[in-house]
């Protein structure tokens, strides 16, 4: 989020660009609200860090070199932004503090 401010762009939920690699992402963020056990909801915060990380690395949020943000960077860090409230949500339910940059 703070790169992406550097940049000038900001995320848009609304704008065009989560591929398919964002699909299994967006499934676990969607399934969050049911898991509440501690035990469980350590594994999902896990699968969670995990699927976005493989996401990341294959549509990555950010523009590279001289590329320009677009709508599919801008829709990219919105779901970056939805992985740190989710994460952060859940590592406080575990009473955990989460660290200001995820």
């Amino acid at each position: 989020m703070r790169n992406g401010g550097e940049l000038g762009f900001a995320p848009d939920p609304e704008a065009a660009g989560v591929e398919d690699a964002g699909r299994p992402l967006l499934a676990l963020l969607a399934d969050r609200a049911r898991v509440t056990e501690p035990g469980p909801l350590a594994r999902h915060l896990d699968a969670v860090a995990g699927a976005f990380t493989d996401f990341a690395e294959s549509c990555p949020p950010l523009p590279s070199g001289d590329e320009k943000p677009g709508a599919v960077h801008r829709a990219r860090l919105a779901l970056a932004e939805a992985t740190g409230a989710v994460l952060a949500d859940g590592l406080s339910q575990l009473g955990v503090t989460a660290p200001v940059h995820i």
